[in-house]
């Protein structure tokens, strides 16, 4: 069984039946799919919010209507299997592949370099090719990581897309002990992972967050809080930060960076608020700020991860639970914007 994504739309294109089961081929394996996260770019992909046409929020059920200019790494190769998350088990591998991963527990790299970490082309997991939202997915060999670690598959499920896109953005970045980082929209997946990673590399962590998420954010350790309609200049001082990490873009864009630093850092691999934002040209020339954007992960990002994981340094917050065939429900509880940390499906086994 899986979900096939038949074409860009509302909910009505997605589609649980039976489908084959995938047959590696040589230097891939066969998953049995334990556990796959949900994820943002799974719900942009679906209702076109990548295409350039588009100039509202992630959130926003305008775009909900289906479009077919919408795919962000090329055209979205529809009817498709999403799902860039994925906790599996090696059940059978293609010719070339060491017989011995049989029955290991992996997760798999969401992001994959086809050419080489050298250059910045991508191929992504439920985005070009048949992703997690199934019982059995393939993948190259060399994407598989064997995980040694106490976790649930829910648990291993929320790693690859948002720990990997932020870790990536540290690693490029250059973040280290000692920054003092801002991190508007610190609850969901990507930001839990950003403030939990921020945290074991010794940064100083403040987040920005609703006034019903404040209590969960700050056990995470952060140093403080902000609501999301704060001024951030205007309270922590202007040029006080060293880092700003935001995936939520929209129209907080330019009080952002007056809290940055004189050749601070901005970083962003998203715009949920919105894509489109007013930017201060002086205060990007003036105070020498470097913009970052991040998709393509670098090589470091995902062994580093597993080391971390294997070494106990982060737990990732599972804030629910479905089974595959609800995805709907769980999509929909994703784009209400209440849940803190990942949503994961579970599909039947």
């Amino acid at each position: 069984m899986a979900v096939v994504t038949a074409g860009t739309g509302g909910f009505d294109q997605l589609h649980y039946r039976q489908v084959p089961i995938p047959s590696p081929g040589p230097g891939e394996v066969l998953l049995s799919v334990l556990a796959a996260g949900v994820n943002n770019t799974d719900i942009n992909t679906r209702v076109g919010w990548y295409a350039g046409s588009v100039k509202v929020g992630t959130d926003s059920l305008a775009i909900e209507t289906g479009r077919e200019d919408g795919g962000w790494n090329g055209t979205t190769p529809f009817p498709l299997i999403q799902g860039a998350d994925c906790c599996g088990r090696v059940v059978s591998v293609g010719t070339g592949v060491d017989k011995n991963l049989i029955g290991s527990r992996t997760i798999v790299r969401s992001c994959m370099r086809s050419s080489g970490f050298g250059l910045t082309d991508t191929v992504w997991l439920g985005t070009d090719f048949d992703g997690a939202f199934a019982q059995f997915v393939k993948v190259p060999v060399g994407e598989v990581f064997p995980v040694a670690c106490d976790w649930s598959d829910a648990e291993l499920a929320s790693v690859p897309c948002a720990y990997g896109t932020a870790e990536n953005m540290l690693h490029r970045a250059g973040v280290s002990s000692g920054d003092r980082v801002l991190v508007p929209g610190s609850s969901g997946g990507v930001g839990t992972a950003l403030v939990q990673l921020l945290k074991r590399r010794g940064s100083e962590v403040i987040a920005i967050t609703s006034a019903s998420k404040r209590r969960t954010i700050e056990l995470l350790g952060v140093s403080r809080i902000l609501d999301r309609n704060d001024d951030p200049a205007a309270i922590l001082g202007e040029e006080s930060v060293d880092v700003v990490i935001d995936n939520v873009g929209g129209g907080a864009l330019g009080k952002i960076l007056k809290a940055l630093r004189r050749g601070g850092r901005y970083v962003s691999s998203g715009a949920i608020a919105g894509p489109l934002v007013a930017l201060d040209m002086r205060d990007l020339y003036l105070k020498d700020i470097t913009l970052i954007g991040c998709t393509a992960w670098d090589a470091p990002v995902f062994p580093d991860l597993i080391s971390y994981i294997e070494k106990g340094e982060f737990r990732p917050l599972v804030a629910a639970v479905y089974p595959l065939d609800r995805i709907a429900d769980a999509q929909r509880a994703f784009q209400e914007k209440r849940h803190i940390g990942k949503i994961v499906l579970i599909p039947p086994p």
